[in-house]
């Protein structure tokens, strides 16, 4: 392994990432290729077809090189098509990017995409996966990787997706584990865009800018002395977080959200009273919150 370059990090190492480690059955260690990006809280992952059109190439470059230049990481599977084109944008914006493998991480699929990969972890990002090193990219193991790109993140973009697309198994596991799911419209006519209209019917967030993305998530931006717009997450306690995750657009009440963190109702009021003050919450009448955006 260290010929190849590659660490072992384990669900009870401090590098091990937050966000994965509260996922159900997250992995119980990572086989890391590059920096896994312990700051790296701020993450939203791009998918979608591996056979895209023009404009779903085009998407995902330009969603993936505005989220990169604020200081997001993308988060992608290295596959051919949308995921490719997330990992180039981030790239071409000198952002980091993860690439979340279906195989052992030296063991590169596709095969084309092994100087992807080099770039990545050149520039600062890193190649993971759950596999050891040599397995083979089988069928079996990329829905199980995708659990991985959606635990990663706060929320999943699908950029094109056809009515049975891995990336809708990806926005299911984001629904499961919390996170908010976009999705980039598409031509009504058009195969490859149907799993992403039909995610907005389900309720997905329709996505055209990064903006979209950033307010939905609530995070704000900053200018750094550089005078370059950087994103700026407050700061939050373990409990804040647990609530935070556990916010969506869809209005809660405070003893629901109290039971799903573990809290009590008067803890929970206070907590959320913070998030308020952070401006991440909004309080609707009767005791009910959604998440600000």
């Amino acid at each position: 392994m260290a010929e190849k370059g590659l660490s072992v990090i384990k669900i009870t190492d401090k590098a091990y990432p937050s966000l994965l480690k509260k996922i159900h059955k997250a992995p119980k260690q990572l086989y890391v290729m590059g920096s896994m990006l312990k700051d790296a809280e701020c993450a939203v992952a791009i998918v979608g077809s591996r056979l895209a059109s023009l404009y779903g190439i085009t998407s995902a470059q330009k969603l993936a090189y505005e989220l990169a230049s604020k200081g997001v990481v993308v988060v992608s599977g290295l596959a051919r098509g949308i995921d490719s084109a997330a990992h180039k944008g981030s790239l071409k914006a000198g952002g980091r990017t993860i690439a979340v493998l279906g195989s052992g991480p030296d063991n590169i699929y596709p095969p084309e995409n092994k100087k992807l990969a080099s770039e990545i972890v050149e520039k600062g990002g890193a190649v993971i996966s759950e596999f050891p090193p040599g397995t083979p990219p089988v069928a079996i193991n990329f829905p199980q990787r995708n659990r991985i790109i959606s635990g990663l993140s706060l929320g999943v973009v699908v950029v094109e997706a056809a009515k049975n697309s891995g990336a809708l198994i990806t926005a299911d596991f984001a629904l499961e584990q919390n996170r908010e799911v976009f999705a980039v419209p598409g031509n009504i006519d058009s195969a490859k865009s149907f799993g992403t209209n039909e995610l907005i019917k389900q309720g997905a967030k329709p996505v055209i800018t990064a903006e979209d993305i950033l307010q939905e998530l609530g995070l704000r931006l900053s200018v750094t002395d550089a005078g370059e717009e950087k994103i700026l997450r407050p700061n939050l306690s373990s409990d804040e977080e647990t609530i935070y995750e556990n916010m969506s657009a869809e209005p809660k009440y405070v003893d629901d959200i109290a039971g799903e963190a573990g809290l009590s109702a008067n803890k929970a009021l206070e907590l959320l009273m913070k998030l308020q003050l952070k401006k991440l919450v909004k309080e609707l009448p009767g005791k009910n919150f959604i998440k600000a955006g």
